[in-house]
């Protein structure tokens, strides 16, 4: 019985499998034509099982060639928005088309000009409506007898990744080499498969001061921690921006003493940060696309949890970008 379940869940999502393949068509090169034209990353945003499965596809573009980072719809709407740059594309799943988180986001992202992908099963949809390119994952049945169940329409849209993947692959000319350079054995290969959590700094090593401190103050932690940058936090410990090394040099390069410069003036609002169940590459990818060297860890709350420098990840002397 079981045995002729498992055939019958199988044939039925083959037919999905087969449905999205006959309606592939022009929208599909021009979806690769938008990627190869973006100067960046390729944004994967989506929730629940689309989210987990965008997640799968964001992975698969890091490692063939194609820059991508994983966005989650409700973080970007409370401050992870800022990850994601003007020179960007999008690419949302919805298999409705209907989910009002994933929409909420996108019409931020459609007032910044930034042009929208769309995996779903409804080109009459909201999300379709929202993009400048649908590819259509509609399938003729769900393979959960109740129908409910996302099951079928979840392979379906992990295919038309998978596809998108290696069509972007082939544009590329991406080759075994340029795999195994992404896929690093030894040390550093097991650093980049950790979560940030298992390797970023924290405690009295995370270099801090408050939103009262003086420049001097942020100077004599720099000089204290020797990584570069101190972040700046408020008294719930919520971060609000950066300063940096090169940023003081800058500054005091103008004639101006550091008295006369506040703190405020002087650190970057709003920085770069990641969450800390996120993994190693995901970070070293975020530091590449952004020649960035170090990288604050926050929670969901955006409270200050830690921060991640490069050489954690690429170890002591081992300066480069792999991906």
């Amino acid at each position: 019985m079981s045995c002729t379940l498992a055939k019958e869940v199988l044939t039925i999502e083959a037919e999905g499998i087969q449905a999205i393949r006959d309606n592939i068509g022009p929208e599909f090169e021009r979806a690769v034509d938008l990627i190869m034209d973006c100067p960046s990353r390729l944004v994967v945003t989506g929730i629940g099982k689309s989210g987990l499965v965008g997640q799968k596809i964001s992975a698969t573009l890091n490692s063939t060639g194609t820059p991508s980072l994983f966005l989650h719809p409700v973080e970007a709407m409370h401050g992870d928005l800022g990850m994601v740059a003007s020179t960007d594309v999008v690419l949302a799943i919805s298999y409705s088309g209907e989910t009002t988180e994933l929409n909420g986001l996108l019409s931020s992202i459609k007032e910044r000009n930034i042009p929208i992908i769309a995996i779903c099963g409804r080109n009459d949809s909201t999300l379709a409506h929202h993009a400048r390119e649908t590819l259509n994952v509609a399938i003729p049945r769900e393979a959960c007898p109740l129908g409910l169940a996302p099951t079928t329409s979840t392979t379906a849209t992990l295919a038309m990744g998978d596809a998108l993947a290696v069509a972007l692959l082939n544009r590329k000319q991406f080759k075994a080499e340029d795999f195994r350079k992404n896929h690093p054995g030894g040390s550093l290969g097991a650093r980049l498969k950790v979560a940030i959590g298992e390797v970023m700094l924290t405690g009295d090593k995370v270099p801090r001061v408050a939103t009262t401190a003086t420049v001097a103050e942020a100077i004599e932690e720099l000089n204290a921690q020797n990584l570069g940058a101190v972040f700046v936090t408020d008294e719930k410990d919520t971060l609000m921006g950066i300063v940096t090394d090169g940023d003081l040099r800058r500054m005091l390069s103008s004639g101006k003493s550091h008295a006369e410069i506040s703190l405020a003036e002087a650190m970057t609002r709003s920085p770069l940060a990641i969450s800390s169940d996120l993994m190693a590459a995901d970070a070293l990818s975020i530091m590449q696309q952004h020649e960035i060297t170090v990288l604050a860890v926050v929670s969901d709350k955006g409270s200050l949890l830690g921060i991640l420098h490069l050489h954690d990840l690429l170890g002591k002397g081992e300066f480069r970008f792999l991906i």
